[in-house]
């Protein structure tokens, strides 16, 4: 066991991997001799050589479609977005071909890709790095959307998304790429895809929350003399339905935490879920702490966009007095 922040997680998943199995490789933009913008990949192509950590150009459109081919001919890419806004050029590929082709094959091919992009926000970086794009992502039928909140889960999960059959979207919350450390084992293994996490036991509420926005709501209700029961998604698709549930009807209450915009955000999917569920087990309406209708703002004022300590104790304040 050693002591991990998420990009040396990260790095020590891929590494393993690897080593494990000759199909896996990596594409991305400055990966290679750089070692990725957050050294998620440093000394990886000087170890595995530069024909399985490869260094393309700067197109993203290339990048996935080269992969898509690798995955459908027997191999097991892990392409890089450099920065998750820059998503939005390889979509058609992501729509059209990631996650279609096991449908159109009607079964003969799939697509076994691992796309790695760090998102969200609270980096100070310039426009079009900061984005929350698990919304549109996991409205792709046919793709996996994992989002790792600490350096063991990110480890697991990304070992799990590279041994997988079909597509999945490896989103990595760059805010706490350094901010955490954990015991995390070198030797390879798993944490399953689609299962959340109870980070707490509580009994007075629950509050759900993913990737660095679950560090966040930890550190604000440790000032709460509630019995919060706090739970981890880990992964949105699939979605651990079940655990929320049983949590839900538990407590009764609930507040769901994200950085994303209100208007269409994943934890709207969260709240239709528990209201056809178990609405009559909820004592109060289901709280949203999100981030706002409007662009990820600039470096001034980030602070003012990403849902804080006043914003979830506030909820908190809300819910349990309904």
């Amino acid at each position: 066991m050693s002591k991990m922040n998420i990009v040396e997680a990260v790095k020590s998943a891929l590494g393993n991997e690897l080593k494990r199995d000759k199909r896996v490789m990596l594409l991305g933009e400055d990966i290679g001799k750089n070692g990725g913008v957050f050294r998620c990949t440093d000394g990886l192509q000087k170890e595995f050589g530069a024909n399985r950590v490869v260094d393309t150009p700067l197109a993203e459109l290339g990048i996935i479609g080269t992969s898509v081919g690798l995955a459908v001919n027997g191999m097991r890419p892990v392409a890089e977005i450099q920065f998750s806004g820059f998503i939005y050029a390889p979509f058609d590929q992501i729509y059209t071909h990631v996650s279609k082709i096991r449908t159109r094959s009607s079964g003969r091919f799939s697509v076994p890709l691992v796309l790695r992009t760090p998102y969200g926000g609270g980096i100070r970086a310039l426009e079009l790095h900061c984005e929350s794009v698990e919304g549109h992502l996991a409205h792709l039928p046919g793709i996996k959307v994992v989002i790792p909140s600490g350096p063991y889960n990110a480890k697991g999960l990304l070992i799990a998304a590279i041994r997988d059959p079909d597509p999945v979207m490896f989103l990595e919350p760059m805010r706490i790429y350094r901010a955490i450390k954990e015991e995390v084992p070198e030797e390879p293994y798993t944490v399953p895809i689609g299962k959340a996490s109870v980070e707490q036991e509580g009994s007075d509420l629950t509050v759900i929350s993913y990737g660095a926005m679950l560090k966040q709501t930890k550190q604000a209700l440790e000032k709460s003399d509630r019995s919060i029961e706090i739970i981890d998604l880990r992964s949105i698709v699939p979605l651990d339905t079940e655990t929320i549930i049983n949590s839900i009807k538990k407590t009764g209450r609930c507040i769901i935490v994200t950085e994303a915009p209100k208007t269409a955000g994943f934890h709207n999917e969260i709240i239709a879920r528990i209201n056809e569920k178990c609405f009559f087990s909820l004592e109060a309406p289901i709280a949203r702490v999100t981030g706002y209708d409007c662009q990820f703002p600039l470096a001034k004022l980030e602070d003012y966009y990403i849902p804080d300590e006043k914003r979830i104790l506030r909820a908190v304040d809300n819910v349990m007095s309904q």
